[in-house]
């Protein structure tokens, strides 16, 4: 058995119990269950008792949007969509905390995150512009006008590390960055476009490198504020690089030595290891380097 990625949100462990989102009785008795904790989510921020989550239970929460997230070690789980997580609760950006969360903490907090953004952002009805109403526990929206039924957004994107045949990588900075700080490319998938396409698309148009083999490597949900990133080690059928200028300032390719040093004397920063791109660069390494931004 292959073992389990080593990066943030990807070893989901809660129970999602889909088949209980139709009966509102059920849900309800889940709320009212002993030992069921509600996770406050407002304004992409969520309550914390330093480096873990801070749960409430259902008498003790406010007044807001019920999301029913599951079950997780034999108990209910929900989050409760406000508008500000008060500033007693210690609320902190999954950014900032989710490196250091327990994986069972990570996959509720990121499927509460992603419910609660898609939910702000997606109150009117695509079709007719009235207001709509959740339904399926918090994973539906349903619109009273014309019947229209919603479904949550996730925009898939492809962010995949390409080495050439010296086994050299390739990373590149964008122009808003930091003096420094590199990274694996990454972009959007196109409507039509398979993912190894994307990923062959994405990495010519920003670098100008041309690639052959593409390998699926793991995906990883990033709820910033709705992607899926689906990575990929990538073979590079040419070396010459000519940078966009748009998506990226700056691309190069490191072999392990140079990379090595260039992040232990502070020349290079990576990214920190709550994303999917440090695993690549880390995988493809061999060991771990040192430096990371975030």
């Amino acid at each position: 058995m292959s073992q389990p990625p080593l990066f943030s949100f990807a070893n989901d462990a809660h129970d999602r119990r889909t088949e209980l989102r139709s009966d509102p009785d059920e849900l309800q008795r889940r709320w009212d269950a002993p030992g069921t904790a509600v996770l406050l989510v407002g304004d992409a921020r969520l309550p914390t008792n330093g480096d873990t989550l801070r749960w409430l239970a259902p008498a003790d929460a406010p007044a807001g949007e019920r999301i029913y997230l599951g079950s997780s070690d034999g108990f209910e789980r929900f989050a409760l969509l406000v508008e500000r997580v008060p500033q007693k609760l210690h609320p902190q950006s999954i950014r900032t905390i989710g490196a250091v969360l327990d994986p069972s903490e990570a996959g509720l907090a990121v499927h509460a995150l992603g419910l609660g953004n898609w939910h702000r952002t997606h109150p009117r009805c695509s079709r007719c512009g009235a207001a709509t109403v959740t339904a399926e526990g918090g994973h539906q929206r349903r619109c009273p006008e014309c019947a229209a039924v919603h479904f949550p957004r996730t925009d898939p994107a492809v962010i995949m590390l390409a080495t050439d045949d010296a086994d050299r990588a390739l990373l590149g900075r964008q122009r808003s960055w930091p003096t420094g700080r590199y990274s694996t490319l990454a972009g959007f998938v196109e409507p039509g476009e398979s993912l190894e396409d994307a990923v062959r698309r994405e990495i010519h148009e920003e670098s100008g490198v041309r690639i052959g083999d593409v390998r699926y490597a793991g995906s990883q949900p990033w709820p910033f504020p709705a992607s899926l990133m689906l990575g990929f080690f990538a073979h590079a059928d040419s070396t010459d690089i000519e940078v966009d200028g748009d998506e990226l300032e700056d691309a190069r390719w490191f072999d392990r030595e140079q990379l090595t040093e260039l992040t232990r004397s502070g020349e290079v920063a990576l990214p920190g290891r709550l994303s999917i791109s440090r695993w690549l660069i880390e995988s493809w390494h061999g060991g771990t380097v040192t430096g990371a931004w975030q």
